[in-house]
């Protein structure tokens, strides 16, 4: 059994709880595959990062990287906990509207934002668009002007900072689609460009070196890259950055054979640096921002399955196929996301089978877990996938026409649904028929 699950998560009888909730009950009240969260750890995990920064007595801001998993009810939650947001796209910034979430916390990111989800944003008067390269600051440019309307910006910055982490999702290095780059002086022009125009209120700078990181120093060397860019403006271009946003990628445990920083190991050393090089150079402190994303959702969910089929091939390996797959969670197949499985509903019973668990998809790279040691499983068996809380719901697909799962909010022993599962009706609702 995964040394991540504690006695306090299992019944007597074996079943695995989430959020205090058996996970029994849940397959039987809303079918599977199905994810499932324990919304106490988000809100222990918003409130460890808050206490960290409090502590250190520096400005912040906490900003949920939305694009982990966005929903209504996942904008409302962290609404309730006093944390910024921030979104990728339209759709994102209007499940946010549609759930409440107060505009003025809200940033924008992405590489190629549309005139469409400019002009979306300065309609709702967000907080901040973080502009990524020149074409997207010139059509803000223009928009600001023919609105006459003002907007709070930022501008990424590829530091060329190369996180150890999987190449798919290392995004500070100088060779990236993100951001202007630093080395050949991108950043500056961005500025000057900013600083003359008359509607675009410059706040600071913004980088992100990667996700799932699991070591201090990338963060600490962006940091210091960062701070020596906003020294630099300040004495060449006589403007003082009041924001340093630092982005996210702190990682977490998927495996029992990762062990990753406390939040507090990465927080801590990004605020000594910036505190330090802010004394040394006499630069008046910015306020932090960071962007969580995984580390705020990622371990509070689960997802769960029924077990199906299985296969013995002798000597070679033995595979139980589960009743999702790729659809729901696409992590493994497109960068081997590794994840650790569980029998939720025999997990007082020693694991002494190897097995390897497959989706349903008709791909042969459709394997969500790789040489899980199990009890022995049969058909009906409840399978769990451990910290599926971030990008399951949010990258799965309608792949070989299946529906996406439900989704369920688990608190103190209740759960509530807050994605209906769809159906096979509403898989053609888009469709025309050709006559």
């Amino acid at each position: 059994m995964s040394t991540q699950i504690t006695e306090h998560q299992i019944t007597n009888d074996g079943h695995l709880l989430i959020g205090g909730v058996d996970t029994t009950k849940l397959a039987s009240e809303y079918g599977t595959p199905l994810y499932a969260y324990d919304i106490s750890i988000i809100r222990n995990q918003i409130t460890h990062f808050k206490t960290i920064f409090e502590k250190a007595d520096v400005k912040y801001q906490i900003s949920y990287a939305s694009k982990a998993f966005a929903i209504l009810a996942m904008y409302q939650l962290i609404n309730k906990e006093n944390i910024h947001c921030d979104v990728v796209s339209e759709g994102e910034l209007y499940t946010a509207k549609q759930a409440g979430f107060p505009m003025d916390k809200v940033s924008f990111h992405g590489n190629n934002k549309s005139v469409q989800e400019l002009t979306m944003a300065l309609d709702q008067k967000i907080g901040c668009i973080i502009i990524d390269n020149f074409y997207e600051l010139d059509l803000l440019k223009q928009l600001t002007q023919e609105r006459q309307q003002s907007i709070n910006v930022m501008i990424r910055v590829t530091p060329g900072i190369s996180a150890h982490t999987h190449e798919y999702i290392s995004t500070g290095q100088e060779d990236s689609k993100f951001g202007f780059d630093l080395n050949s002086g991108q950043a500056d022009k961005a500025l000057e460009q900013i600083l003359a125009a008359p509607y675009l209120k410059m706040l600071g700078a913004h980088c992100h070196i990667g996700s799932q990181i699991f070591a201090t120093a990338g963060f600490v060397g962006a940091a210091e890259k960062m701070m020596d860019l906003l020294i630099h403006w300040q004495a060449d271009f006589d403007f003082t950055a009041t924001v340093l946003n630092l982005g996210g990628g702190f990682g977490i445990q998927y495996t029992d054979d990762e062990k990753p920083l406390a939040p507090e190991v990465f927080i801590t050393s990004i605020i000594e640096e910036v505190k330090q090089l802010s004394a040394t150079n006499n630069f008046p402190c910015p306020e932090i921002w960071i962007e969580p994303g995984r580390s705020i959702v990622g371990s509070a969910g689960i997802s769960l399955y029924t077990v199906g089929s299985q296969k013995t091939i002798p000597n070679v390996r033995d595979y139980v196929a589960v009743d999702g797959g790729m659809g729901d969670n696409i992590r493994p197949a497109l960068y081997e996301a590794k994840y650790e499985t569980v029998l939720a509903n025999k997990m007082n019973e020693p694991a002494t089978h190897k097995v390897s668990v497959a989706g349903k998809y008709c791909e042969s790279g459709d394997m969500l877990a790789w040489d899980q040691i199990l009890p022995t499983t049969t058909a009906g068996d409840l399978l769990a996938v451990l910290d599926t809380g971030a990008y399951g719901y949010s990258m799965a697909s309608n792949y070989n026409r299946n529906p996406r799962p439900a989704v369920v909010f688990c608190d103190e022993g209740e759960s509530k649904l807050v994605v209906n599962r769809e159906t096979t009706e509403d898989l053609i609702k888009l469709d025309l028929p050709l006559e």
